[in-house]
């Protein structure tokens, strides 16, 4: 493992690829990657972490009551859920990038963190991949669902709905997992010091996730 402050070469835009993908299984190296924090490095990784967004975005608006009503609404085709899904979940993800990074680094930087926000948000990003990939499930959902899956009360309503749903919260919690991870490589914490930072970031979209499962 690399020691907090050590330097890093500038990374290629291809190991940061390949990161993207190691980061479920051997995360610790790839936080640790994200300590540098120069222009360089960050270009490398722009297009991954953009990607991680989007996708991230994508498969959070899919899991909300509005997607689940969107075909109750005749002049929806399939296309056009397509669409919506795009252009709903590109807006959610950049958005809470944005909201999320800043309330992750508000709680980093009140225990001490020097880290930047651009950081804060990399980090957040990397950790959000198990989310991006829960997506891997909407085809599975398609094939036995099929339009019933944007249809108020169709046959996704029942237990094998709701075995979605929970599989839903694994992606979630897998995520809040990677980010505890990610903070305390990064910054070299305590287990608790780095729970105490993560607790106010993951506490939202938890929250915005029950919410809309409630509805």
């Amino acid at each position: 493992m690399i020691e907090a402050g050590t330097a890093r070469p500038p990374q290629g835009v291809r190991e940061w690829w390949l990161r993207t993908a190691l980061v479920l299984q051997a995360p610790r190296p790839v936080f640790a990657a994200l300590r540098d924090d120069s222009d360089e490095a960050v270009g490398n990784r722009s297009e991954p972490v953009l990607l991680v967004v989007l996708l991230s975005g994508m498969a959070y608006v899919l899991s909300t009551a509005t997607a689940a009503h969107l075909q109750d609404d005749h002049d929806y085709d399939a296309g056009l859920v397509a669409i919506w899904t795009f252009l709903a979940g590109s807006m959610y993800g950049i958005v809470g990038y944005f909201v999320l990074g800043a309330i992750l680094y508000g709680g980093l930087r009140a225990l001490g963190s020097r880290g930047s926000y651009r950081r804060a948000r990399h980090v957040l990003a990397f950790a959000a991949v198990p989310i991006a990939l829960s997506l891997v499930l909407l085809p599975v959902k398609i094939a036995l669902f099929g339009g019933d899956l944007f249809h108020r009360g169709g046959s996704d309503a029942g237990g094998a709905g709701t075995a979605f749903a929970v599989l839903d919260g694994v992606f979630l919690a897998w995520s809040v997992v990677l980010l505890l991870i990610g903070v305390r490589t990064v910054h070299a914490w305590s287990w608790t010091r780095s729970a105490a930072a993560v607790g106010a970031a993951a506490a939202l979209p938890a929250a915005l996730s029950l919410l809309a499962l409630s509805f």
